[in-house]
């Protein structure tokens, strides 16, 4: 994936640009060539690690029952595949990730909850909840990307400064590690705006969607939370105006901040850099009610309702993201940093067994969340600009909050009539 793919599924991540994404794979289109059986038309969105599109060849090759033909397909990919599911030319299995609730909700998708129950506590539950909607699962979950809070171990011990384990202790270790040529936290050249998303609700014990459907921060702890969020912009704490954004850990590597968030991904550049000079946390918890906060991702295989191989398809789904879990650890940690989905694989890999990147599991597999299957761009978008404003000009969280929330009741009750 490249950094826009996982800036793209991951909760916190929604609605920002970000500069220096990955170079593209291409676009050519691969036929598997090893079934005898149904053609099927498999569909990926454009991937930006080296080896990618190769590996989902290789997979699709290695199928017997079908003859897969993987498409790689560049460009809004969320566009062009919700145009070809209204057709009778679509793919037959395809990747998916913010969509899904319309395509559920317009009969686009087939329910594969037979394929996924018998493995279904295996998967990390935060990244399946997403892909099930009234008790039915229509996605399997494929890799997981998640965001961490780095820190570098020396400068802290220097300052005197424990691991942050609140966002008070967050607020209070950024200002002391605050120096003339070292800020305390990097949260992006926005102050946090554009990544932190819903992280700090969850940190504070709240949600975006409750699990019966209504938004999860109508709460004083809310606005608690948000305020401190503008009170590391506003103590001079954070980094602004760094050569590359949050995604990018150079800043980090390169000693501009003694902490910064950022993704997975950036965890094998930090130790090749840094050797065992950094630690990794979760979003700190806020308040009595709060806890540790992680934001997980993964996109799922899906299968259209209109294929006219469906029960081919669904049976290609099964086998490649339930029954070879080689492939699916292959594609996990082979060509980029993830998670795989299914619990097991993530405890067996060895890339993840040691220090930091075994803390990263347990983290997303303990305080693991994601972005709700009924949080929609609509909402995404007025909480997102909510949040710069509070963050970057010192707007009033209450009063902001109260206005996501009239946009996010009014969102739910939409959903509910279709």
């Amino acid at each position: 994936m490249t950094v826009i793919d996982r800036r793209r599924l991951l909760a916190a991540g929604g609605g920002i640009a970000l500069a220096g994404a990955l170079a593209a794979c291409g676009s050519n289109t691969g036929r598997g060539g090893g079934g005898s059986g149904p053609a099927l038309a498999q569909w990926y969105h454009q991937y930006g690690e080296p080896g990618t599109q190769q590996a989902v060849k290789r997979y699709a090759a290695a199928y017997k029952k079908a003859d897969v033909s993987v498409q790689w397909r560049p460009g809004d990919y969320d566009r062009q595949t919700a145009a070809a599911l209204l057709t009778d030319s679509g793919p037959d299995v395809f990747e998916v990730n913010g969509p899904l609730l319309e395509q559920i909700q317009g009969g686009q998708v087939a329910d594969l909850t037979d394929l996924v129950a018998p493995v279904k506590d295996d998967f990390n539950q935060a990244v399946l909840a997403p892909k099930i909607w009234q008790d039915k699962i229509w996605g399997i979950p494929q890799a997981t990307d998640t965001q961490l809070l780095y820190y570098r171990r020396s400068l802290l011990k220097d300052a005197g400064v424990q691991p942050p384990q609140s966002v008070d202790e967050l607020v209070d270790a950024a200002k002391k590690l605050t120096t003339g040529k070292v800020k305390g936290l990097f949260l992006g050249n926005d102050g946090g705006a554009g990544v932190l998303g819903g992280t700090p609700l969850f940190a504070a014990g709240l949600s975006l969607i409750t699990e019966d459907g209504r938004a999860g921060f109508d709460d004083p702890a809310a606005a608690r939370v948000l305020a401190k969020m503008r009170q590391l912009y506003a103590d001079g704490s954070l980094l602004l105006g760094a050569p590359t954004d949050w995604s990018d850990p150079a800043a980090f590597i390169q000693g501009l901040t003694a902490m910064q968030w950022s993704g997975l991904w950036a965890l094998p550049q930090i130790k090749k850099a840094l050797g065992d000079d950094f630690g990794v946390l979760p979003f700190p918890k806020d308040g009595a009610g709060g806890k540790p906060t992680v934001p997980v991702g993964a996109y799922a295989s899906a299968v259209s309702a209109r294929s006219k191989h469906r029960a081919a398809a669904k049976e290609f789904a099964k086998w490649l993201w339930i029954d070879r879990t080689d492939f699916q650890q292959d594609f996990a940690l082979s060509y980029g940093f993830h998670i795989p989905a299914r619990i097991s694989l993530a405890k067996k890999a060895r890339q993840l067994q040691q220090g930091a990147a075994a803390d990263a599991v347990r983290f997303a597999t303990e305080h693991g969340y994601a972005e709700p299957l009924l949080w929609n761009s609509a909402d995404r978008n007025a909480y997102q600009d909510a949040l710069s404003r509070i963050i970057k000009s010192g707007a009033n969280p209450e009063t902001e909050l109260k206005s996501v929330l009239r946009t996010v009741n009014a969102e739910l009750q939409r959903t509910k009539k279709k």
